[in-house]
Parts: C-alpha cells; sequence; structure tokens
C-alpha cells in the first residue's frame, strides 16, 4: 500500500510503503517499522525521525565533504551484514549531489570513487531509508579542490588536486581497562595542548567508547595536517607515558590510550557530530561542552542517546559550532 504525507512523523506510519516530501523533494520510504536496534526496539522509522530533527545541525559538519556510509540492512546484531559504502547507492536519484574522487598513491588503490554529498534534508532521509546508520567524512572540503577536476587522495605526497584540510581530530581510542574518566582526563590534556597553539578545541563523543577532539585550521595539505596532530600525539606520549601512547601496536595500549593521528590522512574519515552510531543500543557522536569533559567521574558518564541529543540541541544549539568558524587560526610553523 502507498500513501502521501507531508510532515508526518515517519516513526508512526507502521509498515506502509510511504510517499513523503522533505523540503522540495517527494521520497519513497519502505518498511519504517523494521527493527534497526533490537535492543533498545528502534525502528527504521526513528532513525529517520532522528535524522530530520537533527538536521539543522548535522548537516553544516558534512556538506561539502564526502560522506561515508555504515549501512545495516538488517539492523544491529552479531551476525547481520554491515558495510561501509562510498559510492553513490544503485538507484540513487538524480537530485542528489555527487562527486568524483581518485584515490591515489595507495598500495590498495580504490579508483575513482562517486561520492555523495549530503547538503540537504531530504538526501539524509533518502540515506536513512537504506539504514545508513553511520556518517564519516573526512577532515577536507570537496570545494577546496579545482571544480573541473577530479579529486585526487594522495598518501604521504601531494597530487595534483589534493583537497585542503580544514580541521583536525585527535582521536583518544582507549585501550583495554581503559573507562570514560581516563579518556577524559586525556581529552583535557589534548585541548590544552591545542590552546597553546591557538586552536579552538571541541570535544566530543565518539558514540563508541572513546572521546575525540577537534579543532578547526586554515585551511592546509592533508599531510601538513596529519603531521601536526603525530608529532602533538608524540610529544603527549612522552610527557604522559603512563596515560597514552602514540603507536597502533596494540600489545602498548593496555592501560593507555592511543592518540590516533592518522584519521587525518585525506583517505580517511571519521564519525560526524551528531551521527548515529551503530550499537546494541543508539548513540549518537555527541557534542559536549568542557565543562562536561571536567566533571566526569562516572565511567559510565557521557554516553547520549537520539533523545538525549535532541533535548541538549534545543538546550544549546550546536555545541559543535566552533569548527564551522570563518577565519580559523593555521597550524604553527
Amino acid at each position: 500500500m502507498s500513501s502521501t504525507t507531508q510532515g508526518a512523523d515517519p516513526a508512526t506510519l507502521g509498515n506502509m510503503d510511504v510517499r513523503t516530501r522533505v523540503g522540495d523533494r517527494e521520497l519513497s520510504l519502505s518498511n519504517l517499522d523494521k527493527v534497526l536496534f533490537p535492543e533498545a526496539g528502534w525502528t527504521k522509522g526513528e532513525v529517520i525521525n532522528y535524522y530530520v530533527q537533527v538536521a539543522e545541525v548535522l548537516l553544516p559538519h558534512v556538506s561539502d565533504r564526502a560522506v561515508t556510509r555504515l549501512r545495516l540492512p538488517d539492523g544491529v546484531g552479531e551476525d547481520t551484514p554491515q558495510f561501509y559504502e562510498k559510492n553513490a547507492p544503485s538507484g540513487c536519484p538524480s537530485w542528489v549531489p555527487r562527486r568524483e574522487v581518485a584515490v591515489v598513491d595507495s598500495s590498495k588503490p580504490d579508483g575513482t570513487i562517486s561520492y555523495v554529498m549530503v547538503d540537504a534534508p531530504a538526501t539524509l532521509v533518502y540515506l536513512a531509508n537504506l539504514a545508513s546508520l553511520e556518517l564519516h567524512v573526512p577532515q577536507w572540503r570537496i570545494s577546496s579542490a579545482n571544480p573541473d577536476e577530479p579529486i585526487t587522495l594522495p598518501g604521504e605526497q601531494p597530487d595534483t588536486n589534493d583537497p585542503l584540510a580544514d580541521r583536525i581530530v585527535v582521536d583518544c581510542d582507549p585501550g583495554e581497562g581503559i573507562t570514560m574518566v581516563e579518556n577524559a582526563r586525556a581529552a583535557m590534556i589534548v585541548g590544552t595542548e591545542l590552546a597553546r597553539d591557538d586552536l579552538i578545541a571541541v570535544p566530543r563523543t565518539s558514540g563508541n567508547k572513546g572521546l575525540q577532539v577537534s579543532a578547526a585550521i586554515a585551511p592546509v595539505d592533508c599531510e601538513t595536517a596529519r603531521h601536526y596532530v603525530k608529532e602533538l600525539a608524540t610529544r603527549l606520549a612522552r610527557r604522559h607515558p603512563d596515560l597514552f601512547v602514540a603507536t597502533m601496536d596494540k600489545r602498548l595500549r593496555k592501560g593507555r590510550i592511543f592518540l590516533d593521528y592518522n584519521q587525518n590522512l585525506a583517505a580517511r574519515n571519521t564519525v560526524a557530530p551528531y551521527s548515529l552510531r551503530a550499537r546494541p543500543r543508539p548513540r549518537v557522536a555527541t557534542p559536549l561542552t568542557w565543562d562536561e569533559v571536567a566533571a566526569v567521574d562516572d565511567p559510565d558518564a557521557l554516553r547520549f542517546s537520539p533523545e538525549q541529543v535532541l533535548e541538549r540541541v534545543a538546550d544549546h544549539g550546536d555545541l559543535a559550532a566552533d569548527l564551522l568558524i570563518e577565519d580559523p587560526a593555521p597550524l604553527p610553523d
């Protein structure tokens, strides 16, 4: 059965196939009562409804960026299929913008990828209807490259039409035995270090176990940005060897936090602010205040549901807005 709705809550529409209007686009939604988060009984309709409501603050953090989606067609579960999707999905509507990106200088090149650009609520709804639960983006913008040529993603050497990073991220990746208490301490140290370089640090949960600290920067090539974060991670690991490591060797990470700098590579991406995470219960990569981080004294702190995040947005607006500032500071020489 097909139905046309305008302004309806997708979570209330049951198992009908629905024609609905989002902005100036008409979309067909299906299986809205399909449970995608079994522990919470959270349905596809509720996923779509969350993304509709959070779109105003989420879209500025993903628009003009190549979006990688984590899709779980049968929902979250130990044995359910999941896959990262970079290319535009089969049957993608013509109104969804795309940008060609060529991966070069890699031992396992992906060739040319047609990335979806998520610049409007209708695109969010379209992707959520495909059970794209997570949205991941790089630290560079599409518009920083020449629009008349395919974008190229380098390894450690620049190429002819590389994009420029306009932000950096330090991922505080906890090893075995690390709780949110230690992670919060780590994020405070990272934020202080960035502030010393005149960068405005923005903390957020990963929506999983860790915290991430990001900052807007004056545009620079991605390898320069990665090198800066690597040097910061190495410096902090020397100063705080009981807390940090700056190497991926998992044998060294027990009881410590790996400061992951490689998410600043041009070909890497990081979960976007306000994205859902594919955990047993729905969680969100949630922007935080530094007061919240400083106050952590509970190992289970800083875990936010979609409903809580929407309440936070209503109360505080976009707590990650400092990632969108004009004329951010350059990285130090």
